[in-house]
């Protein structure tokens, strides 16, 4: 069977992945202590955890609440600040073999371009996802992902600063989402993620006061997959360049249903708070699949549930037809 997927097309040496089951930010650390579980080299990319200029210490306790189909989270982009690293954390990646995107975050455009700035060119990094959607903070983050031209100027301002690939991780707390998929396309991503995590919040009926300590938070876990399903199907009819679906990928099944919808790759998050292995059971879980459908490549699943597959639209798109 053919796995392997091209996250960055376009580009010279593109971004490709052995197969299109990557790790979620902020739910896989940067994958050291994964590395002492199983052979992360097997999934097709790991995201690290967000990252900041400077270290930052987080939200107030408590930053988690278990719900009936999922959890929610108020981290608050708890980190070490990306100088640090560059220098403790990006050279264990230069020796793997498994492409590794890190995650940024930034309070201004002018933050995200010096995060991009200083990550170019450092050995172990393949890649950047700029957080225009995290929920969980005053500054940045979904700020900038809930309007088409203040995400396009981030993206603009990132690529400027790096040559390495870019994808954009997505807000889905708005209403169109394929508009804002729009608008860092035409400034230049070579791919979106299809999305963070959905506004909520839960309230301990015995303080009668909200459980997380800023009141609410990100919802994740199989409760989200119906919604960002539709906004991956949504996002592949409008945009050529390639999506990772992202949002209560818990089985090989989940991952199809996304391909299908027009994904090109996979994120997988929340499941490994409850099972560390969860990637490569989805991995696992997809090459069953495949092999008991009589499918040798993968590439032929992504947009087949639409009624153009989202690679002919891909590829329609670029020819200008």
């Amino acid at each position: 069977m053919r796995l392997s997927v091209d996250l960055a097309p376009q580009r010279k040496f593109g971004l490709t992945l052995i197969n299109p089951v990557m790790t979620a930010s902020g739910t896989f650390s940067n994958g050291i202590e994964y590395r002492k579980v199983f052979d992360t080299d097997r999934l097709g990319g790991i995201v690290s955890k967000g990252t900041t200029l400077r270290p930052r210490k987080g939200n107030a306790q408590f930053r988690t609440a278990e719900t009936a189909a999922g959890m929610l989270n108020s981290i608050g982009f708890q980190n070490i600040g990306v100088r640090a690293l560059v220098e403790q954390v990006a050279p264990v990646w230069a020796s793997w073999r498994v492409p590794v995107a890190v995650n940024i975050l930034g309070d201004t455009p002018g933050e995200y371009a010096e995060l991009a700035r200083t990550l170019d060119g450092v050995p172990g990094v393949a890649a950047l996802e700029l957080n225009i959607s995290c929920p969980n903070l005053e500054l940045g983050g979904m700020e900038y992902g809930v309007d088409c031209d203040a995400a396009a100027e981030v993206t603009a301002v990132c690529l400027r600063a790096t040559q390495l690939p870019v994808i954009v991780k997505l807000t889905p707390n708005v209403t169109d989402i394929a508009s804002i998929a729009r608008a860092v396309e035409s400034a230049g991503a070579d791919a979106v993620c299809v999305a963070n995590t959905l506004l909520g919040m839960a309230i301990d009926t015995h303080t009668r006061r909200p459980v997380l300590g800023r009141g609410f938070g990100g919802l994740s876990g199989p409760a989200v997959k119906p919604v960002i399903l539709r906004q991956v199907y949504q996002v592949a009819g409008a945009v050529a360049i390639p999506i990772i679906a992202s949002g209560g990928v818990m089985t090989g099944q989940d991952a199809v249903e996304y391909l299908m919808a027009g994904a090109t790759a996979v994120q997988v998050g929340t499941a490994t708070f409850t099972n560390p292995l969860a990637p490569l059971t989805v991995l696992n879980g997809l090459e069953r699949w495949m092999q008991d459908s009589g499918e040798e490549d993968v590439r032929n699943l992504v947009g087949a549930a639409r009624s153009i597959p989202a690679a002919t639209h891909r590829l329609r798109t670029a020819a200008g037809s």
